[in-house]
């Protein structure tokens, strides 16, 4: 069972203040391919499962913006680590 929520919002400097877009998008697809699940919202993505394994996605993520020509990267996150478990559906369930 999941143990921890994780929103990222990630913030790449790009080349000569080209759009963030194909690097927000290319972020997203290193979430895809860790196979967690996620929600994408307006402003930031939102993981969940095990804190580390979601620590490390962020890494890859960071590591993917250098790769792709970001000289250096911005990562906002916010944590909601709960040992006993915890979904996103738990916490909006009620808004649905």
């Amino acid at each position: 069972m999941a143990n921890a929520l994780v929103s990222i919002q990630i913030i790449p400097k790009t080349k000569n203040g080209e759009s963030v877009i194909p690097y927000v998008d290319a972020a997203i697809s290193v979430i895809e391919a860790s196979g967690v699940k996620y929600e994408v919202h307006p402003l930031e993505t939102t993981m969940e499962g095990d804190l580390q394994e979601l620590f490390n996605i962020i890494s890859k993520m960071n590591e993917k913006m250098i790769e792709l020509g970001s000289s250096n990267v911005i990562s906002q996150v916010k944590v909601l680590y709960q040992p006993e478990g915890i979904t996103m559906d738990q916490l909006t369930e009620k808004y649905k």
